[in-house]
């Protein structure tokens, strides 16, 4: 049985093109995109408010190519795309966007990275990527030096993003983006990109790092065609309801961050590409982000499940702001819960809470909660241009309604598979009388909404990866990690609840005979403290370490991860504790 997008949900008008950048895309206004003269600036510093205007951006976006060509030796139809990959690690600013194009401008590739990386992660996808350039920012510089050092990327190649955060005053001689724009004011202009059709499918626009479910994290290869598509059909389905409100364009917040799919896509392009205003925070911190929707009048506010947790953690300080501008909170990333959104709509019953679902493999959104058909509990409905089908266990195709089992997708936004990693691109496809079908490896069921229309729901996922505050974590990325440390023997990494971050790393662990002596709490504290020096900070085990005798695996020596989540839930009932 094939699910489709619900009748409501208009067709994509044309086929993605397929033969421009992002960048053109973005803004020629024959691909739909919303008139530049009636648009809002597309970024605005939510801290200092600094913007900029739709020309003013496109126009600092061929500057800094231009000074990249300069400074780089690259030109736009010279060499391939591989020999042209730029790296970016940094907070979002409202130039985030100019330099991903101006990349594109040179058709080469921009591989974002979390700003939250280890230098060591950052070692990794730069090297695994490919990257000849770091965009970065001075709160993160030492991270990024070190990371590229490492990979031989010299400080000349080393650029600072423009954050309100800190002053570059004092950071010579790295210059930063100001100083390319300047830099492109007195260098030659680019010869016109010469695509050929297909091209735009074809080439690899964005290099994004997907946890995966085991190893390091995977280099996902998205098209520009990819990130064209998704945006079409994520805005063809949200401009269904504002039509019915009569918006034309509103103010939206920017703090997800631009490195993640979520942002990248959903906030810095279609927000953008439909002409709305971004406003951008450089992370979350409670206050500014109230302070923000308060002085902006954020009407629309995409944020993940554990942001919503701290706000209802914080009633107090939340009575202190005008949020009255808010038409619709929307969360991604993980699930969130009815009573979660209960709770929220009692504090402020006027406003929309709705929820979707997508991945780095899609491109990003594949279903979405319209904001006149809300089904709380569930993630919405499939985008234009979607096609979906449930398998079960043994890949059986479930045809009735309620029944869980795998979600399937088909889209023009699926990704071309993972950069060098053939094995798990052929994994991560099936292919039947129906064509290529993505495996999202997450547990749904479909269900019909009062209103008759299908939803999805997220029952469970069958890729063991642990969500925190948004970010994935990969349980056997960690167990690698810990298995390099001399007191652990063998190991298992589970979720476990947190109140603040949503889902939290826990480790099981097993110690060597010649350690049994030494006490657990010391052991532990070692332990905590050796991925604490080593990871990203959402991934530290927050969930504690417990000692067991034994990792409970399969005759093929799988771990099972079921029978520790059963005994984790087994002690936390016994303590009262939140399962």
């Amino acid at each position: 049985m094939v699910f489709y997008p619900p009748p409501w949900a208009p067709k994509l008008p044309f086929a993605p093109p397929d033969s421009v950048t992002i960048g053109e895309f973005m803004r020629n206004e024959i691909y739909g995109r919303h008139p530049i003269a009636k648009s809002r600036n597309p970024f605005t510093c939510g801290l200092t408010g600094k913007t900029y205007s739709v020309a003013e951006s496109h126009r600092r976006s061929d500057l800094i190519a231009k000074a990249l060509s300069n400074i780089m030796g690259w030109e736009p139809n010279a060499d391939t795309p591989w020999d042209k990959v730029v790296a970016v690690f940094s907070f979002n600013t409202i130039d985030y966007l100019s330099v991903l194009h101006a990349v594109h401008r040179l058709s080469g590739i921009a591989t974002p990275a979390n700003v939250a990386y280890s230098a060591s992660e950052l070692e990794h996808q730069l090297r695994s990527s490919g990257a000849k350039a770091l965009f970065t920012c001075v709160p993160v510089l030492e991270t990024a030096l070190t990371a590229a050092k490492a990979v031989g990327i010299p400080e000349a190649k080393v650029f600072l993003m423009d954050s309100p955060l800190h002053s570059h005053k004092l950071w010579a001689p790295f210059q930063t983006v100001n100083d390319l724009v300047e830099l492109g004011l007195l260098v030659p202009d680019l010869e016109p990109l010469k695509w050929t059709t297909g091209q735009g499918a074809r080439q690899v626009a964005f290099l994004c790092y997907s946890s995966g479910t085991s190893g390091l994290p995977k280099a996902v290869m998205i098209s520009h065609r990819n990130v064209i598509a998704n945006t079409m059909m994520y805005c063809l389905f949200e401009d269904v309801a504002r039509r019915k409100d009569g918006i034309e364009t509103q103010v939206e917040m920017g703090l997800l961050p631009f490195s993640h799919i979520y942002g990248l896509v959903v906030v810095a392009h279609a927000a953008t590409w439909r002409g709305d205003e971004v406003i951008v925070l450089p992370r979350f911190e409670l206050t500014d982000y109230l302070r923000a929707i308060e002085r902006f009048k954020v009407n629309h506010v995409p944020v993940v499940p554990p942001i919503i947790i701290r706000m209802l953690s914080s009633k107090d300080i939340l009575k202190k702001y005008d949020l009255s501008s808010i038409r619709c909170l929307f969360t991604g990333a993980a699930p969130l819960g009815k009573e979660t959104v209960e709770e929220i709509l009692r504090l402020y019953p006027r406003w929309r809470v709705g929820q979707g679902y997508g991945m780095t493999e899609s491109s990003t959104v594949v279903c979405s909660t319209s904001e006149h058909d809300i089904c709380q509990g569930t993630s919405g409905s499939l985008l234009p241009g979607f096609r979906a089908k449930v398998i079960d266990r043994d890949g059986k195709e479930i045809t009735e309604y309620g029944k869980p089992g795998e979600l399937l997708v088909q889209s023009p936004s699926v990704t071309l598979g993972y950069l060098n990693n053939e094995k798990a691109t052929a994994e991560a496809f099936i292919y039947d009388e129906d064509g290529r079908w993505l495996r999202t490896g997450d547990e749904v069921i479909v269900t019909k909404s009062d209103s008759g229309y299908e939803h999805i729901t997220i029952v469970d996922r069958l890729k063991e990866l642990i969500k925190v505050k948004g970010h994935q974590v990969a349980p056997a990325e960690l167990e690698a990690h810990l298995l390099t440390y001399p007191a652990v023997d063998d190991c298992a990494v589970i979720a476990v609840p947190d109140e603040r971050d949503g889902e939290v790393p826990k480790a099981f662990v097993v110690r060597p005979a010649s350690m049994a002596s030494r006490k657990d709490d010391d052991m532990a504290a070692e332990i905590i403290k050796h991925v604490q020096d080593h990871k990203a900070h959402y991934k530290w085990l927050k969930g504690g370490v417990e000692f067991i005798d034994a990792i409970p695996k399969s005759p093929s020596g799988k771990i099972l991860r079921r029978l520790l989540r059963d005994r984790e839930k087994e002690a936390r009932r016994a303590k009262g504790a939140k399962l």
